[in-house]
């Protein structure tokens, strides 16, 4: 009896000082994250609105956590290039993501084969920004308003371009073409930057982009406005009517950005991201400059964003099968 007693002392011990060592080694970890560079991956080309984005967050990362952030611009199919990439990363807190309401929503029910899992193979961080978008033609292009856009579509062929096949972008204007029953050709681009360029030159009439790229075309007369997205108009641009008060009531689509890392990443490592992404972001000056570009302040914890991702699922899949989109 004695020796068994002894004996399970000992394990008792020895178990003890398993899991001591055990949490002493995740706080070691905790502590020396990062050490290294982090990398932010961008699934869409430079420039664009998730570039723009994902270098403010990536500054606020490098000045709480004391590491350099390199943006990795790495885009096409809609995102899902980029976002696979990270998704297959070591879950080490040094590969993210700045995903969108495209990447980690509507890509889901766009695709019919993905190359992730968009609810299981990411580990949440925190929500970022929103942005209205903003339907924008070029100025040789007859209709002025969201009236004269439909009526002008019920009797010509008219173009409109995308940031690709099953960006926001895309499916805003096919619920546009539901709704107003018109059919107008889609043009999709490798992200908002090239679409935005042929747009300037005339070689596309029509788009919805992110209202922080259109912005200065719109000032400069090299773009015309015909509605916003939202419910409800922008401040940045107040006499752009909504798209629904101009003629299409109960229209609105909006988008969002957020920062996601590999599923398994610790949750010490997530939640220290989290903290520098979310003090960075209320920042009054951050805000501002956000604001400036058309971009709306977010903040979340990493479980309000995961709930959020799949709520957005929900709906937006509604709007894929309705507007009979597909990637594939």
């Amino acid at each position: 009896m004695k020796v068994s007693s002894i004996l399970l002392d000992y394990l008792r011990m020895a178990a003890a000082a398993g899991l001591l060592a055990g949490f002493t080694g995740a706080a070691i970890a905790d502590a020396a994250y990062p050490s290294k560079p982090i990398r932010m991956v961008v699934p869409f080309p430079a420039g664009g609105p998730s570039d723009v984005l994902a270098r403010i967050v990536g500054q606020g990362i490098t000045d709480a956590l004391g590491q350099q952030v390199v943006v990795d611009n790495r885009p096409g199919a809609g995102g899902t290039i980029g976002s696979d990439n990270v998704a297959k990363s070591p879950p080490d807190g040094y590969s993210l993501v700045l995903g969108n309401v495209g990447t980690h929503s509507i890509n889901a029910s766009l695709y019919k084969k993905m190359p992730y899992d968009t609810a299981n193979h990411f580990a949440p961080v925190s929500l970022v920004a929103s942005s209205t978008l903003i339907l924008v033609a070029h100025p040789t292009l007859s209709a002025k308003t969201v009236p004269e856009l439909i009526t002008l579509a019920k009797r010509e062929k008219i173009s409109f371009g995308s940031a690709g096949i099953g960006s926001p972008q895309h499916l805003a204007t096919e619920l546009l073409n539901t709704m107003a029953g018109i059919k107008m050709t889609h043009v999709p681009y490798k992200g908002a930057t090239p679409l935005l360029n042929d747009q300037l030159g005339g070689h596309i009439p029509l788009a919805i982009v992110g209202l922080p790229v259109a912005l200065p075309h719109i000032r400069s007369g090299k773009l015309t406005p015909l509605g916003v997205t939202a419910s409800s108009r922008t401040p940045l641009a107040p006499t752009v009517p909504t798209i629904a008060e101009a003629g299409l009531p109960g229209y609105e689509v909006g988008t969002w950005y957020g920062v996601l890392a590999p599923a398994g990443t610790p949750p010490e490592i997530v939640q220290k991201l989290n903290g520098a992404i979310t003090k960075h972001m209320q920042k009054p000056e951050v805000r501002d400059q956000l604001k400036a570009q058309g971009f709306e302040v977010m903040s979340s914890t990493p479980g309000e964003f995961a709930t959020h991702i799949r709520s957005e699922m929900l709906k937006w899949s509604k709007v894929v099968k309705d507007s009979g989109a597909a990637a594939d």
